[in-house]
């Protein structure tokens, strides 16, 4: 199955302070991992910029105009937050992060590919309408599902969340939205620490949470039992998925223990809702993963599912 890759050298250009977790070699990984000949297959684009029209269907007038106008010297990394930071590189970087899930949607929408996979950072899940958070600066799967229902007239859509993190941005933009379900599994406790089971939205949002130390058998049980059913009684035409690879076992920022076969599981699972209920239409785009290694096979078993899927 053709999937589109959506990728943009401008996403390298965005760094961070000097040993931040959230680096262009998060992004070189990811990219080399798919160069293998098994993905010669992907179509392979660039990623557009979001104008702020797109932007500000999800964030705050003050906040894409902050974002966009924080342009520090060459060099010089300004932080945002205790974590979150900027330099020369970073609006042009988030732009096309966003951008990505926004061409992948009208590529998905259109009937040109089934699935797309949007190699980008920033991430986006921890970006609140009017704040950057968590390494994020723009929502860029609320960002995408917004453009989804306004521009192609879709009336529900799902966003799925597998971070080890709890997509409290991603949350915060959707859960008085009843076009929009979020279903995520996250850590708990855990940061941002949100993301308990009983923040429900208004009826559109499932959280699954996972202690410290869970496997497998956790996870796999969270999607089947929770997330999964309620996808399908929501019933959406498109499926966006922010891929965060960071609940691996080698990851540094937790402490769950997933392999690339839980990757390829729960992906798989998607692909095959997805078939059932909305011609098979899945956007995903990535979030986090710390562990090089681990982040490039993981990425990989991700694309590999959604080729096969």
């Amino acid at each position: 199955m053709n999937v589109l890759l959506l990728t943009h050298q401008a996403c390298l250009e965005h760094s961070n302070s000097p040993g931040h977790p959230e680096c262009p070699d998060r992004l070189r990984a990811v990219l080399q991992a798919l160069e293998a000949e098994e993905f010669t297959l992907l179509l392979r684009e660039p990623a557009p910029e979001a104008t702020e029209e797109q932007l500000l269907r999800v964030h705050r007038p003050e906040h894409v105009r902050a974002i966009l106008n924080i342009r520090p010297p060459d060099g010089e990394w300004l932080a945002l937050d205790g974590d979150t930071g900027m330099t020369a590189g970073s609006a042009a970087a988030a732009l096309r992060a966003a951008g990505a899930g926004i061409a992948a949607v009208d590529a998905v929408c259109r009937g040109e590919v089934k699935r797309a996979f949007c190699a980008v950072r920033p991430p986006g899940h921890h970006a609140e309408p009017d704040r950057p958070m968590g390494f994020c600066l723009f929502a860029n799967a609320a960002v995408a599902a917004r453009h989804a229902v306004a521009v192609h007239g879709l009336k529900r859509v799902a966003v799925l969340d597998f971070d080890v993190h709890h997509g409290n941005g991603t949350q915060a933009v959707v859960e008085r939205d009843a076009a929009i379900l979020f279903a995520s599994s996250h850590q708990w406790p855990c940061y941002p620490g949100t993301g308990h089971g009983s923040e429900r939205g208004i009826g559109n949002v499932r959280n699954a949470t996972l202690p410290p130390g869970a496997g497998p058998d956790l996870f796999r049980a969270a999607w089947d039992d929770v997330l999964l059913p309620a996808v399908e009684q929501f019933a959406p035409e498109l499926i966006i998925i922010s891929a965060g690879f960071d609940a691996h076992a080698r990851d540094p920022l937790a402490q769950l223990r997933l392999r690339e076969a839980d990757f390829t599981w729960v992906t798989g699972r998607i692909c095959d809702l997805a078939d059932r209920i909305c011609g098979g239409r899945v956007v995903s785009t990535l979030e986090g993963g710390y562990d090089l290694p681990a982040l490039a096979s993981s990425a990989a078993a991700h694309v590999r599912a959604l080729m096969n899927g």
